[in-house]
């Protein structure tokens, strides 16, 4: 037998056996599958078996975390066994989204847009956090910067500064490279439209609120009509639509024009087409719709900063159990950009990551399974570091109550930090290294909120695993 054997067929009589499989593919810890129907999973069967750590359904895939290493031996012997044949992340992707609702699939649009790009963005805002360790006053020195004492240093903080903000000055750029290519157009050309979008010769966005009111802004008159000659940085909703507009328009070309003559033709009439569309129609309406949208959010954290806080810091988990956390990244996005001062909603994330943790960390001294233990211990390091899949779904989902008391800590240390109106400059790593990224004036309110983020979830894991659950686990 080989050395998996028994736990592939364990895991296919758990999964409704081999005939309710119609893909399947892995990642690094994961067997990524496409089911007919889930309703035939027994989750406690299938979470018995020993080199099963967790598993969890999010857009139209049915995910069993496995391990690093051991995924791929399981994964080649389930081929191996079965008729099912291997498949690409792709295909498993594409026979996932069948079974999904218009608004799903939205919501997984705007993961596969998104995902792409967010080392960058995490990169930007760590560099960020450290520009603002060397330019923040207050933090070593009273009512002074590092840089202000020794000013040495000052051109070092600048470059990091160029380096770490490119990727939210040229944003339109890289979503548009990610949003052409998922809506099947050349990626290239998405690159050209986000870079069009803020073209150093257009008013710049940040500078938008304090021309008009000067009546400053510059137009375009095109066929009588006034275009507004404005640019689009740290905007997402223009660029989305635009991209969407581009690749539409470049498919229907190249279904139309002869190959001999598509390079002097398809790129230029769609990048223009796009253009004028983009300036005259999608920038106005969606540049106002994401003004609005990031508006309604802060009127919420301003006019009432304890619900806002309140309501996030609890709904941020059961987001990220639907993926609908996603969508909170444009506004998350937007909200950094200048004109707007900085996020709020970023740093409930991060609390709500470390209250995950905590939970999962809290497991350890509840549970007498020793291979519970191993993964608690893990999968909380890995939630303290920004990455709470391996905690929620492998620990604390499982059990149900360590969900719970992650939710209570989080809405609790969102609650303090939206009180004490807690800001970040930048999306960086949602875990303990989120405080790089917050002004480094809030950093008092948020390491009491992070302290209420790790001591309570624990607390109360802990607490109702010994005293209240009356079952062993």
């Amino acid at each position: 037998m080989k050395k998996y054997e028994q736990q592939v067929r364990d895991i296919l009589e758990a999964i409704g056996g081999e005939e309710n499989v119609n893909k399947a593919t892995h990642c690094v810890t994961r067997l990524r599958l496409a089911l007919k129907d889930e309703s035939k999973v027994d989750t406690d069967k299938l979470e018995a078996i020993d080199i099963v750590k967790g598993s969890f359904s999010t857009n139209g895939q049915f995910q069993i975390i496995i391990g690093q290493g051991t995924v791929d031996q399981v994964y080649r012997e389930l081929i191996a066994m079965t008729d099912i044949g291997e498949s690409s992340k792709q295909d498993v992707k594409d026979a996932g989204s069948e079974k999904l609702n218009p608004f799903q699939k939205g919501i997984k649009t705007l993961a596969d847009i998104f995902i792409p790009i967010l080392p960058a963005i995490v990169t930007a805002g760590l560099l960020l956090g450290l520009n603002n360790i060397l330019a923040g006053e207050g933090i070593f020195f009273d009512e002074q910067s590092l840089i202000q004492v020794y000013p040495q240093w000052a051109d070092l903080a600048e470059m990091i500064n160029i380096i770490a903000s490119a990727a939210f000055a040229f944003l339109p750029a890289l979503i548009g490279w990610s949003a052409v290519r998922r809506f099947g157009g050349s990626d290239i050309l998405g690159i050209v439209l986000g870079l069009i979008m803020v073209h150093p010769d257009l008013l710049n966005a940040w500078a938008y609120a304090d021309a008009s009111s000067a009546g400053e802004v510059p137009v375009w008159n095109l066929f009588g009509f006034e275009v507004e000659a404005i640019g689009y940085q740290g905007q997402v909703l223009p660029v989305l639509f635009a991209s969407y507009i581009l690749s539409k328009i470049e498919l229907a070309l190249r279904k139309r024009v002869p190959e001999s003559i598509q390079l002097l033709v398809v790129a230029p009439v769609a990048l223009l087409v796009t253009g004028f569309i983009t300036f005259i129609v999608i920038g106005p309406i969606t540049f106002a719709l994401g003004n609005g949208i990031t508006g309604l959010f802060v009127w919420l954290f301003d006019v009432l900063p304890a619900l806002g806080g309140l309501v996030y810091g609890i709904l941020y988990a059961p987001l990220v159990v639907t993926g609908m956390h996603h969508a909170f990244l444009a506004v998350d996005i937007q909200l950094t950009a200048p004109a707007d001062g900085g996020t709020f909603l970023w740093p409930i994330l991060a609390l709500s990551n470390i209250a995950q943790g905590s939970a999962a960390l809290a497991m350890i001294f509840v549970t007498k399974n020793e291979n519970l233990k191993g993964l608690s211990g893990t999968s909380a390091i890995s939630a303290y570091l920004g990455i709470t899949e391996p905690a929620m779904f492998g620990v604390n989902i499982r059990y149900k109550f360590p969900f719970i008391c992650a939710i209570i800590g989080s809405a609790i240390a969102g609650t303090f930090i939206s009180i004490n109106h807690v800001l970040a400059n930048a999306v960086g790593v949602g875990g303990l290294p989120a405080f790089l990224s917050i002004f480094p004036q809030d950093w008092a309110p948020f390491f009491i909120g992070m302290f209420i983020s790790i001591v309570v979830p624990f607390v109360l894991t802990f607490l109702y695993g010994k005293f209240v659950l009356k079952t062993e686990i």
